[in-house]
């Protein structure tokens, strides 16, 4: 009898497909980069018949490494980079564009108009997010305006859309060949056209962002019995395995953490950083810039909700080092740099590249390193790129608590930043809290396993999965309460600089 479980998780750099045992340890993995577009400032996007391709090699070479077969597997659950929007043709599978990229800041004037023209509050009540860059609605627009023949083809129905999710879905289905059209409630609640109390599409949000219906997936549950269709691969996955499970990035992380209580919260760390706290089956409404959504739904049962700080630039701020400044090789290094000085040297690195998204969404904003005296080094703007990814979360957490009431005794994370030492000790000293890492580091990926094989039935509930959690490491606070006081005041100085440096509408 099949006891293992597969996982496909698509993220903002890379791919990787893992298999897991029944205890949730890896048994199998393979992981491959792919492109990052960038085609003019503000503008990140991805090839999506490239993700597609590295998608079906990852599964591949890791079904291999573990001498496995399709029949080995009793599930495969898929989780993804969220918001990311992909037009594509139903008969051909041609995508119309480039995917684009979550981070892109393209259609801020769709975005400013929508509050200018007093639709704001709308998008707000009914979807819990609130008009931005970041969500996919308007990325759909602007593909339906901007790419010649779009329109016409939504309309008699050959253009479809996805975000990550249902493209891969498709494609693992059949694509041209009867792909299955299909996403998850978590992943429909982030493109600003799902209402939260229906957890279905929204007639009068189409009408805003002029989206034909048809051109949308049907959204099932995040654990689904009844499956979004079944593998129709060649290779060591020819055969027919289930895909039983789908969820968004951060709500596969928030499973994969167990975070299955109301008051329970993790932090991941990977291009941006995004929090996560557990409301229960209560959509919390924020009054501090925090998004809510939908954290996931199993089978029949009702959705559960989410109170979310989104932060849109923090291991990428790291690659920048790398990749733009030339500071650093590889993105370890940056703990060794940062590690050569006590402190920051009195500068601040606010990385708005994509203008600030919770709690301040601001669109206008965009990136400044302010303090600088002769003085500095590089190792003072490394230390200063560790600490804009720790202030921006004590910023989210701080709304989170304001918004909630829930006063986080401990902080659990995951994600690559999480092997930087330095950086998680300063997440403790700079939050005030315990910072706590799993034994399992890869949650996105076990999250979606998860989840799919809650729903083919591996596993029977979320408290079998809970006792597999287990802590690897904890970091505590070392700091005085001056010096978290005082340091966060700079930080506060720094972000009033980053604002009001783009015009928008």
């Amino acid at each position: 009898m099949a006891d293992l479980v597969g996982a496909l998780d698509q993220g903002t750099t890379s791919t990787r497909f893992m298999v897991f045992d029944h205890g949730g340890k890896v048994v199998a993995r393979h992981q491959l980069e792919h492109d990052q577009v960038l085609p003019r400032p503000g503008w990140v996007e991805h090839d999506p018949v490239q993700i597609w391709s590295r998608s079906h090699t990852v599964i591949e070479q890791a079904m291999r490494s573990g001498g496995l077969r399709a029949t080995d597997l009793v599930a495969i659950g898929v989780t993804n980079q969220r918001e990311t929007t992909v037009v594509w043709d139903r008969v051909t599978g041609r995508p119309y564009h480039n995917a684009i990229v979550w981070q892109d800041t393209r259609t801020d004037r769709i975005s400013a108009a929508l509050e200018q023209d007093g639709h704001g509050e709308l998008i707000r009540r009914r979807t819990g997010l609130p008009p931005a860059t970041y969500f996919s609605g308007a990325k759909i627009q602007w593909i339906l305006d901007n790419v010649d023949g779009v329109r016409a083809a939504a309309d008699r129905g050959d253009a479809i859309f996805g975000t990550i999710d249902s493209w891969l879905l498709w494609n693992l289905t059949g694509g041209p060949d009867g792909g299955r059209h299909v996403t998850d409630v978590t992943n429909a609640s982030r493109t600003m056209l799902m209402a939260l109390e229906t957890l279905d599409w929204d007639d009068e949000l189409l009408a805003l962002f002029t989206i034909p219906r048809q051109m949308l997936p049907q959204i099932r549950p995040s654990a689904d019995p009844a499956g979004y269709g079944v593998t129709r691969l060649d290779g060591p996955l020819a055969g027919v395995v289930p895909l039983t499970g789908a969820l968004g990035d951060q709500q596969a992380a928030t499973v994969g953490q167990v975070c299955f209580a109301p008051g329970e919260a993790k932090n991941t760390y990977g291009t941006g950083n995004f929090l996560l706290l557990n409301t229960g089956r209560h959509a919390v409404r924020s009054d501090s810039g925090l998004l809510t959504t939908v954290c996931y739904q199993f089978a029949d049962e009702p959705a559960v909700y989410a109170l979310e700080g989104s932060i849109a630039v923090t291991g990428s701020a790291v690659q920048w080092l790398r990749d733009q400044l030339g500071i650093i090789d590889d993105a370890a290094q940056s703990e060794a740099l940062a590690g050569q000085v006590p402190d920051n040297g009195g500068i601040y690195f606010v990385p708005a590249f994509s203008g600030l998204f919770a709690p301040h969404w601001r669109a206008d904003a965009r990136g400044v390193i302010v303090g600088l005296s002769r003085f500095n080094t590089k190792a003072h703007l490394a230390r200063a790129t560790l600490e804009a990814i720790c202030y921006q979360t004590r910023d989210v957490a701080d709304a989170m608590e304001q918004d909630s009431g829930v006063h986080l005794d401990v902080l659990k994370v995951d994600g690559g930043i999480t092997a930087n030492n330095l950086c998680m000790q300063l997440q403790a000293d700079i939050l005030g809290v315990p910072v706590s890492l799993p034994a399992v580091a890869e949650t996105t990926a076990l999250g979606a396993a998860y989840a799919a094989g809650l729903a083919a039935g591996l596993w029977h509930s979320t408290d079998e999965l809970r006792a597999h959690w287990t802590e690897h490491r904890r970091w505590t606070p070392q700091w005085t309460e001056q010096q978290r006081a005082v340091g966060h005041a700079g930080w506060t100085r720094a972000i009033q600089r980053a604002l009001g440096w783009v015009e928008l509408g």
